[in-house]
């Protein structure tokens, strides 16, 4: 299935465009959509486990994904 996955901040600025889209098998992760990535866009800095949502909620890497999910992957956020 492919899925579209949004990027924000440093992570869209380092992949150039604010959405990347992935092909994953049915029956896929949010760690198998993370590597996905990682193989389309190695320019974009991702921690060893990057903060992921699906569908506005926070995912761990073992949580599937279908088909339709709104995918996310949130940079770490720094301040004060």
């Amino acid at each position: 299935m492919t899925l579209d996955v949004l990027l924000f901040a440093s992570y869209a600025d380092a992949a150039g465009a604010s959405v990347v889209r992935v092909s994953v098998a049915a029956g896929a992760r949010v760690a198998d959509v993370v590597r996905a990535v990682r193989e389309i866009a190695p320019g974009i800095p991702l921690p060893a486990r990057p903060l992921v949502a699906v569908n506005h909620r926070y995912a761990k890497a073992d949580d599937a994904v279908a088909a339709g999910d709104e995918i996310a992957l949130i940079p770490p956020v720094a301040g004060g």
